[in-house]
């Protein structure tokens, strides 16, 4: 009985801590969203993510603020990526990861090439160089955390790639949409230029969906077959460097490294097989047609409070730490994959 009493005052404990930081990214997005209905091509999340930059710049949430930003910069966006699910069938999942995978190969075949050859001739080299591509290749912070005990990456050149990565994570909300526009590119081809083209799951979503939710539901399910995209790549890391540490070469795995098992259910999100699911039971039609409109506004209003506390835990400092070479490495493999994307989109046709 006593043990039921901590856990529930334990509960009630942490929901008290997460609602000031959740109060604050909601209210931003509520003025984001309104912001997004003034101007339509911005959308709510463009406006949520750079007023949240802009409020950490000038006044740094404190610590009575930082558990509800983290809770809605991560589980608000996971469950709101779960309920565009909703709006999908199994048959459109298969059918937009099949016809994605010429463009998704090409731009993750450029950008490994890329962090390759560019790596080396900024003299970004080693795990840092390895952290930057895959984390642009595949899926940003996620691919980094999967890749970083394979290849035993430090925490510094983990906190390094992930700043990097972040900061071009942004730098696609804000610009995709409008080049998608200037291209005049369909939902479609939008969607999988997002889906290809944009590192983080939560950036991939705030671009696609403030460009149309046609574009949203088909960025998300690009986005989840290149996610899985980390299973081989790790596969190939963890063998590289059981051969580097057999020839006594610089690359180590990590003491202690988690079994192949586990770290095969690290690399596929919880969210993105919820998000198979939601669609799995819509296909099977329990999911009225009624109930579409609600889900899918709720779901984009969870993105647009997402990416407020994204904005809001923006570390400028960290980006200021990571010096120049990582930002230029990440901001030619940020260019040579976009490029990438819509030049297989034209010469397959597909735009």
């Amino acid at each position: 009985m006593r043990t039921v009493q901590i856990q529930r005052s334990s509960a009630a404990h942490n929901v008290a801590t997460t609602l000031p930081g959740i109060g604050v990214a909601v209210l931003i997005a509520v003025l984001a969203t309104m912001i997004g209905r003034l101007v339509p091509v911005l959308g709510g999340a463009v406006p949520g993510i750079v007023i949240g930059v802009g409020v950490a710049v000038v006044v740094k949430p404190g610590e009575l603020l930082a558990p509800g930003i983290r809770f809605a910069g991560k589980y608000v966006l996971q469950f709101a990526v779960v309920l565009l699910g909703t709006q999908l069938s199994i048959a459109e999942v298969g059918r937009v990861g099949v016809e994605s995978l010429p463009v998704m190969l090409g731009t993750l075949t450029a950008c490994l090439g890329g962090a390759w050859l560019f790596g080396r001739l900024l003299g970004v080299v080693g795990d840092l160089r390895t952290l930057i591509g895959v984390g642009t290749g595949v899926c940003g912070a996620s691919a980094i955390a999967a890749a970083a005990p394979v290849v035993g990456a430090v925490s510094m050149d983990v906190a390094y790639a992930v700043s990097t990565i972040f900061l071009f994570n942004i730098a696609a909300v804000i610009t995709f949409p409008l080049i998608g526009h200037l291209l005049g590119l369909s939902q479609q081809a939008f969607g999988l230029f997002a889906g290809t083209a944009v590192n983080d799951t939560s950036s991939v979503v705030a671009a696609a969906t403030t460009y149309g939710a046609e574009a949203g539901q088909y960025a998300i399910v690009v986005k989840l077959v290149r996610s899985l995209m980390i299973i081989p790549i790790c596969i190939g890391l963890a063998a590289l460097a059981a051969r580097r540490a057999r020839s006594g070469g610089a690359l180590q795995p990590a003491a202690g490294r988690p079994s192949m098992i586990t770290q095969l259910s690290r690399w596929v999100p919880w969210f993105l097989v919820g998000f198979a699911l939601m669609a799995a039971i819509n296909s099977l039609g329990f999911i009225p047609d009624a109930a579409h409109p609600g889900l899918s506004t709720a779901s984009t209003f969870m993105i647009t409070v997402a990416l407020s506390a994204i904005g809001l835990s923006t570390d400028v400092r960290a980006l200021r730490r990571a010096g120049a070479r990582p930002l230029a490495l990440g901001a030619l493999l940020w260019v040579t994959v976009g490029l990438t994307s819509l030049g297989l989109q034209w010469l397959t046709g597909a735009l």
